[in-house]
């Protein structure tokens, strides 16, 4: 963050005029990962670009409790954006936002601080995190008052050419909106299930990737709304189809090359790739409410719909929880299949480099890849193979995360607690309800 230097300071201000922006968001995450943002006019560029915007961190669930609410929006400069179409009013920029104290300390409830924090134990180590996710997302009908549906009467299929909606136009103009704010788009395509649909972004610094995510999600729900859908990020919105998943590639580097490649290993891994892949293995469950943060998460992460259960690593078989893809040098990463698009990118993204940095200090042993479909294994050969499984729903995943002092340490006191509190509420009122399958199931019979 460059938000002491003068000239780049100026720098910002100048582009600002330049490109004759009228507003500015100030964009933020609040702990759920749920996009926020403040907005000023014009009058105010300088005062925000200064860092010296303040607003009520007691408005934000998690943030702030009301007798301390004031909170400083302290924008990166790098993250400037001029949104590629004009709203009421004039054309809009954007900064994203580190959260900070009045008194100029940081705020211990930002998640993007979170991430910071890990990173530079990592640059201590002397490794770069790279990430290159692959979110999915649905395209549905909206109802005739402009409520979100389930209604698609697309037909397409995996990679298929011509879905029968208006879902590959949204597709294709959310990839151009994306192009004019500067993303790197390797692939755009339609997925396995109906209305469902994939872009991937090419690698990045683990915060720069994050940031990405954040206004990847701003970008295709407002896209799909000047196209009258209702674009959804919930991991598994309709029963029966595939659920939506966020794979997210990762890779070291160190002094400018891939630290996870080691021509002399059998499998192309270095003892750092290794360290790496085991530390996932080893906090996956520890992990999981963070990367799967919802009730309905756990509906994607069942048998049957090509998502992660069990946890263990191959190189082909997409089965287990990790995979390495085939291309070695440069590109040798590690594939984790079971985060979704709900999550904080910011926490999930900590998370991940957090549970693989603890790997390599520990050196961690990497047992052998398992390249047998493994939900096809029975139990006992499972047991034989000490493969583990995934929590099975999000009070169990909570559970394990509240017991974990890895990701209290990760997180910090005020995000850890703030957040199993908030889910903890959110699993009691799940199993609370009344769903209509119980109505559809008990309610004759019994």
């Amino acid at each position: 963050m460059k938000t002491g230097n003068k000239g780049r300071e100026l720098q910002v201000l100048k582009k600002l005029k330049e490109d004759r922006a009228r507003f500015l968001r100030l964009q933020f995450t609040d702990i759920m990962g749920i996009n926020k943002n403040v907005e000023v006019p014009e009058a105010e560029f300088e005062k925000a670009v200064h860092g010296e915007v303040l607003f009520d961190g007691s408005s934000v669930a998690g943030f702030a409790r009301i007798e301390e609410s004031d909170m400083l929006l302290k924008p990166d400069l790098d993250t400037y954006v001029l949104y590629p179409w004009d709203e009421t009013g004039g054309r809009v920029a954007r900064f994203i936002c580190d959260i900070y104290n009045p008194d100029g300390s940081p705020f211990a409830g930002c998640p993007r601080l979170a991430l910071k924090r890990v990173c530079k134990k990592a640059e201590a180590m002397g490794f770069v995190m790279h990430a290159g996710p692959e979110p999915e997302f649905f395209l549905f009908q909206q109802g005739e008052r402009g409520q979100p549906t389930v209604i698609s009467h697309d037909r397409g299929s995996y990679f298929d050419l011509t879905p029968i909606d208006r879902g590959e136009d949204a597709r294709r103009e959310i990839v151009n909106a994306l192009d004019a704010i500067g993303f790197a788009v390797e692939a755009a395509h339609h997925e396995v299930a109906p209305a469902q649909h994939e872009i991937d972004f090419k690698h990045k610094p683990a915060v720069e990737t994050a940031d990405n995510i954040a206004t990847f999600r701003f970008v295709v729900r407002k896209v799909a709304l000047d196209f009258g859908l209702h674009a959804t990020f919930m991991p598994k919105p309709v029963f029966g189809i595939n659920g939506s998943g966020m794979h997210v590639h990762q890779s070291l580097f160190k002094g400018g090359k891939n630290a996870f490649f080691d021509s002399r290993d059998e499998h192309g891994l270095s003892r750092v790739a290794r360290g790496y892949i085991a530390g996932l293995l080893k906090h996956a469950r520890e992990i999981c409410a963070i990367t799967n943060p919802l009730a309905n998460s756990y509906k994607r992460l069942v048998p049957g719909y090509e998502a992660p259960t069990h946890i263990a690593w191959s190189e082909r078989n997409r089965s287990p929880l990790a995979r390495v893809p085939a291309r070695r040098g440069k590109g040798t990463r590690v594939e984790l299949r079971m985060p979704d698009p709900a999550c904080n990118p910011y926490l999930a993204l900590a998370a991940m480099l957090a549970a693989g940095l603890d790997g390599i200090e520990k050196g961690l042993e990497l047992g052998p890849p398992v390249n047998k479909n493994i939900f096809s294994m029975s139990k006992r050969e499972r047991q034989r193979l000490k493969i583990t499984s995934l929590p099975g729903n999000l009070g169990e995943a909570i559970d394990v995360m509240a017991k974990s002092a890895f990701m209290k340490d990760l997180l910090g006191e005020h995000i850890f607690r703030q957040f199993i509190d908030a889910k903890n509420i959110e699993w009691s009122e799940y199993i609370a309800m009344v769903h209509p399958w119980e109505v559809d199931r008990y309610l004759a019979s019994y």
